[in-house]
């Protein structure tokens, strides 16, 4: 069995607090050279743009030089080079700090920001803004919230300590809570600890509940209730995606501004913060596993549909 080489170092900087794409060459095939390879592989690219890249030197190896044009194909070998990325609608809302030391980064994430580089939102992250704003090139996310949902995530300075900070959400050593604003319903008995089989499938948008052993759990109580609203604190023990979402629904109160639960709605167009979905990650506790710290993180954040619904509605 053939070890796994560990990748060099980036020789190309950031940009725009954005690594650099890596791509390292398998082993088998029968390209002839690196363009053969990258072409084949770069299927969403336009046409011609990996020749014109390598001409203009803009894809390197290691070492930091450019790969030439008629490079042979090595096995193995890592290139790096920076996508040409099309320009993103800024979200124009602000990531608060919370906490920052030598270790950690707590910053409390807006809605319609997404928490790392991934599909469409690359630059406009909370990572790659936090990386150009805080000076850290070395800033890594310890996980992840949805790009609609809003409040605190957990960022890690070193990277030498990040499998520490995330080794402490895979074995469930964060307490994480969240706050929803959705409908009043007053046959729903709470609190109650919700359990179900949620699965996820590549290419669906929504996440759905089926039968088997449970693998999604929610603690959910009421927090409050203003008219036809109520305000729900939830719990979760586990972390499937859109979980809490799923949960709520599948109780017959869905989150107010949810795009996907209970029904799939036509996108909104790029630009449109209106209606942010009513979901924060409110409050986030572990102890810090290099400092031995007990950390307790509050957000400052306010569900606007809870102060104002017509004002989230549009109404105001």
């Amino acid at each position: 069995m053939r070890r796994r080489t560990p990748p060099p170092p980036a020789p190309l900087p950031q940009r725009n607090g954005v690594d650099p794409v890596r791509v390292r060459l398998p082993y088998g095939g029968t390209w002839a050279t690196v363009r053969e390879h990258l072409v084949e592989r770069l299927t969403g690219a336009a046409p011609g743009m990996v020749e014109q890249m390598l001409d203009s030197g803009l894809i390197v190896g290691a070492d930091g030089h450019a790969v030439a044009p008629d490079a042979p194909y090595e096995p193995g070998m890592f290139v790096w080079f920076h996508r040409e990325l099309p320009a993103e609608v800024p979200v124009p809302f602000p990531v608060e700090v919370v906490h920052r030391d030598a270790h950690i980064v707590v910053a409390d994430k807006p809605h319609f920001l997404a928490t790392t580089p991934r599909g469409s939102h690359v630059t406009e992250t909370a990572l790659a803004r936090l990386r150009r704003e805080l000076g850290i090139p070395t800033l890594s996310a310890a996980h992840r919230l949805d790009r609609l949902t809003a409040g605190l995530v957990l960022f890690i300075v070193r990277p030498e300590e990040r499998g520490a900070y995330q080794t402490l959400f895979r074995d469930r050593r964060v307490r994480k809570e969240y706050e929803a604003i959705a409908p009043y319903d007053p046959s729903l008995a709470l609190p109650r600890t919700v359990r179900s089989r949620i699965v996820k499938e590549r290419g669906v948008q929504a996440a759905r509940e089926v039968q088997g052993e449970s693998n999604a759990e929610t603690y959910v109580e009421s927090a409050g209730r203003r008219g036809g609203l109520a305000r729900y604190r939830l719990v979760p023990a586990t972390g499937q995606t859109h979980q809490l979402r799923v949960h709520l629904s599948a109780l017959g109160v869905p989150i107010l501004g949810d795009p996907l639960y209970p029904e799939v709605t036509a996108p909104v167009p790029a630009g449109d913060f209106r209606r942010p979905l009513q979901l924060l990650a409110r409050r986030l506790e572990f102890t810090d596993p290099v400092t031995g710290v007990e950390h307790t993180f509050v957000s400052g954040r306010v569900l606007q549909a809870w102060e104002s619904y017509d004002g989230w509605a549009g109404r105001g």
